[in-house]
């Protein structure tokens, strides 16, 4: 059967205008200013609401109570259908720095569960570490750290080739280069995570395949003065090399709005990818100061809408939703549709998701209808209804 999605205002690679978006299955049809009804087509009434793309979210540990490093498939497809009920239609399901054995069992969940032919996608796997900076740990689990000159990481990059598409490291780590050289030389996308690297070595990095930020501002090196010369760090160099793309919490607790704007401002609505960064009890009910134990055995404290290490002195991850993140982005002065884009075509385009995040014949049909208050109300996740608050689907 067909769906046809009528009277919303889409927002469309190239313009945000009123059309027709019809789809078939699994995929978008058509895009028209004009439909041709058949006698069984769904249509969807969405006067007053706005139609956008599934929110693609490629940093995501965990969602619903549920978590990637549990090691269960079950867990994967759980977490996924919780954030798509709030929009989030594809994700990279990210590991926690843990033990060999446990991101091996983690990266064979993500596989299995990607097999999946209906509802959200499970597009491959992050790997967050486990090749980071102690000095710049934030929530990962210190223990678990590797330099990669001294650790054979092969089995992690050997157990999913196709699948494993983005993987976090420190460059300035001693083999980091190289690590990042061999990344690209797979496929696989090499970000800038957990780093104490200064402007310089993030250089440095770009020329070995690195070409992106992981959560810019969280456990990355800023400026330091040595003696009487200012040396930037990694925050710097997210903010003002046009190579790197970078990735943005905007849950509106690890930054404030004027963060946000300034990242806005340096960056460009192209390249910002929206995460959550979210962990097992994102997208689900938490009683304020609740104690949680992460997978990889850190425990952290839900407060003031945020998870925060027992100390208080980080945040150990967000609970929030993409949803979220593209209304902060508003509320930091980012048009809707350029927000829209960073929680969508920008993260799909990062790891080479080409069917997603965006509304065109040939994509998949990954489709939600925001209110006015920028909430779903409306999901479909390859031609799947998942979530209608419209009482607007009718022959």
């Amino acid at each position: 059967m067909r769906s046809v999605i009528r009277g919303a205002r889409a927002i469309l690679p190239d313009a945000v205008r009123e059309v027709q978006v019809i789809t078939e299955g699994t995929e978008i049809l058509d895009v028209s200013d004009h439909y041709d009804p058949r006698p069984d087509d769904r249509i969807v009434r969405a006067e007053g609401l706005t139609l956008c793309p599934g929110f693609v979210d490629i940093h995501v540990h965990g969602g619903g109570g549920c978590s990637l490093n549990s090691g269960s498939a079950e867990a994967v497809r759980q977490m996924a259908l919780a954030h798509a009920k709030w929009g989030t239609t594809s994700l990279l399901p990210t590991t926690l720095a843990a033990p060999m054995e446990q991101l091996l069992r983690a990266i064979e969940a993500a596989k299995q569960a990607s097999l999946s032919e209906d509802g959200p996608t499970v597009l491959g796997v992050h790997l967050e570490g486990p090749c980071l900076n102690p000095l710049q740990s934030g929530a990962q689990a210190p223990g678990s750290l590797l330099v990669p000159s001294e650790a054979d990481i092969s089995p992690l990059l050997d157990a999913w080739p196709e699948g494993l598409r983005m993987m976090g490291a420190a460059p300035e780590l001693k083999g980091g280069m190289e690590l990042g050289d061999e990344l690209s030389r797979r496929g696989i996308v090499p970000s800038i995570a957990h780093s104490d690297a200064t402007y310089y070595e993030a250089q440095e990095a770009i020329r070995h395949g690195y070409c992106d930020v992981t959560h810019l501002y969280s456990s990355c090196s800023g400026l330091i003065r040595v003696n009487s010369y200012r040396i930037p760090g990694l925050i710097e160099a997210g903010l003002n090399l046009d190579e790197l793309t970078v990735q943005v919490i905007a849950d509106g607790k690890h930054l404030p709005l004027e963060l946000l704007s300034l990242i806005y401002r340096c960056k460009g609505a192209e390249k910002i990818e929206l995460i959550t960064d979210g962990l097992q009890f994102s997208a689900s009910e938490l009683k304020e100061g609740t104690v949680y134990r992460q997978e990889n055995g850190v425990e952290t404290v839900y407060e003031d809408g945020v998870m925060k290490l027992l100390s208080r002195q980080a945040f150990a991850g967000s609970v929030a939703t993409l949803h979220r993140c593209v209304g902060n982005m508003v509320k930091a002065g980012v048009p809707l549709a350029q927000a829209v884009r960073m929680a969508s075509e920008n993260p799909a385009r990062r790891i080479g998701a080409n069917r997603k995040g965006r509304i065109r014949p040939g994509c998949d049909a990954d489709l939600v209808l925001l209110s006015e208050t920028l909430d779903p109300v409306w999901v479909m996740a390859r031609g799947r209804v998942l979530r209608d608050e419209t009482n607007a689907n009718q022959r």
